[in-house]
């Protein structure tokens, strides 16, 4: 398995410099992004709409998921959430709070029950 990539699209971009608001309007407008295996190492995506995006194999260490609602992406078996901010954050019913938990303090990336 590749290590997380630095994808060059520029919805990706704009989660990369903060632009969370715009990135939320564009996917609202109906434009689309691959987000599967990207890099989100010490990002701040609170106030992310999660709804609909595939976050499969992607890196969210030590990143801010602070209240971001990931229950209805696509995708989010394959993430590693290592030392990641979760408080208040959702994740997809299909993985345990222990598979959280693990890779929450370890790093191992979510699989799905």
């Amino acid at each position: 398995m590749a290590g997380p990539r630095i994808s060059d699209d520029p919805l990706y971009r704009l989660l990369r410099i903060g632009k969370i608001d715009e990135f939320n309007q564009r996917i609202a407008a109906g434009e689309t992004v691959d987000l599967k295996g990207c890099d989100f190492r010490h990002i701040n995506l609170q106030q992310l709409n999660a709804d609909g995006l595939d976050f499969s194999d992607s890196y969210f260490r030590q990143s801010d998921l602070r209240g971001v609602d990931f229950s209805k992406c696509i995708n989010f078996e394959g993430a590693s959430i290592h030392a990641a901010k979760i408080s208040g954050a959702r994740f997809p019913r299909e993985i345990r709070a222990d598979e959280t938990l693990l890779s929450l303090e370890y790093g191992p990336r979510l699989r799905y029950t």
